[in-house]
């Protein structure tokens, strides 16, 4: 079997159409998250297919065209922009005769390198062993040279298979276990801020949209923030007075993406309760990106799967200083802000959105009560 990747090898990626309307700027995000995750990509194999193929996803012919990129370009891995079964990426590395590995694994080996706070750790590891445990034939082989001592049982097989799922699940359970005890410190923290009745407020949005930097800018907090996927991971609070009256604690989460994989929602669904338990969210968008209505839509998913998509909503066009945009409040029929146009990186409209902030207090608030006494 391969060694699993350990940063700069060269890779081929695979990107094929399956007939979604944003399929070429899929292409250049992927690049992005292969990038992120130190690969280098030599080449980018497209096509299009109506449905995957069940043994090789791509189809007998497209591996053929695969296997010949790899050997012109020495790539010692190849990245698929999908997620892989089992089977089929065990298939294909026998095929290509290299390292193989899909979407739902790079996000997950990024989001393992971005972690920075236990609990996001922790949570970053529960989602890799749920991947993991669907792989555990080739996956736990090295366990194989751990055996020894009084009791060791014989060569690799179904009982070496069988100790590998015991102790994954084993370590799951024990990670669950601590999840749920930073939950209770959580929910006990969360419990002192509804007592104090502190409006509260999180930013969410498609990686990279810019919500740490404007984290940044309101709270003045120096949270982590890059021109990169995923750039931060774990969930940072900061109080924001907005003028002597008024008071906030402002929550940035992290990042969305598309087709984010269902086990790392499920890993930080603790943390995203941040974005549950809201009274506003500040819906950040990347307004100079080409796929920002896509993006919208990806986020919107995430938030309904957590049960968060009946919290009121502010959209934050971002970026605009990057198109020659104005700052503007958008309203709806109703007179209600809707949106802000902003650069949270020069600042320009920053205003606009703390004055935003200030109105939306009261009508969230008068709407909450309206929905508690229904």
């Amino acid at each position: 079997m391969f060694e699993r990747h350990q940063g700069g090898d060269k890779a081929v990626l695979v990107c094929l159409d399956f007939g979604e309307p944003d399929y070429l700027e899929n292409i250049e995000e992927f690049k992005l998250l292969a990038e992120g995750n130190g690969y280098k990509a030599m080449a980018i194999i497209q096509g299009k297919r109506q449905r995957p193929d069940p043994k090789l996803f791509a189809g007998s012919g497209k591996v053929e065209e695969i296997a010949a990129a790899v050997l012109a370009t020495e790539a010692q891995t190849v990245l698929f922009n999908h997620a892989l079964g089992g089977a089929q990426e065990r298939n294909l590395e026998r095929a290509l005769e290299c390292r193989v590995s899909d979407r739902v694994r790079l996000i997950l080996d990024i989001f393992g390198q971005r972690a920075r706070s236990n609990e996001g750790k922790l949570q970053v590891e529960l989602a890799q062993l749920q991947y993991m445990s669907t792989r555990l034939v080739r996956g736990w082989t090295h366990l194989e040279r751990q055996r020894g001592g009084i009791g060791a049982r014989g060569g690799p097989g179904e009982t070496q298979l069988e100790m590998d799922k015991r102790m994954l699940t084993e370590r799951m359970k024990r990670l669950r276990d601590k999840l749920k005890d930073l939950q209770r410190q959580r929910d006990t923290q969360r419990r002192a801020r509804e007592r104090s009745k502190q409006f509260s407020v999180s930013l969410v949005g498609y990686t990279n949209a810019g919500k740490s930097t404007l984290f940044n800018a309101l709270t003045h907090a120096k949270a982590y923030a890059a021109d990169q996927l995923f750039a931060t991971l774990d969930t940072t609070s900061r109080k924001l007075f907005l003028d002597p009256e008024h008071s906030v604690v402002v929550s940035d989460t992290v990042g969305f993406i598309r087709d984010l994989p269902h086990g790392l929602v499920e890993a930080f669904r603790a943390t995203l309760e941040e974005t549950v338990r809201a009274d506003l969210l500040l819906h950040v968008v990347d307004s100079a990106s080409d796929t920002r209505e896509a993006q919208i839509e990806a986020v919107n998913y995430v938030l309904k799967e957590i049960d968060a998509d009946e919290i009121p909503q502010i959209v934050v066009w971002n970026k605009i200083d990057l198109k020659g945009g104005e700052p503007a409040v958008e309203r709806d029929e109703y007179g209600r802000i809707r949106a802000v146009r902003m650069s949270a990186k020069s600042g320009v409209g920053l205003d606009l959105l703390r004055q935003a902030l200030v109105e939306a207090m009261p009508v969230v608030a008068a709407v909450s009560d309206e929905s508690l006494q229904a």
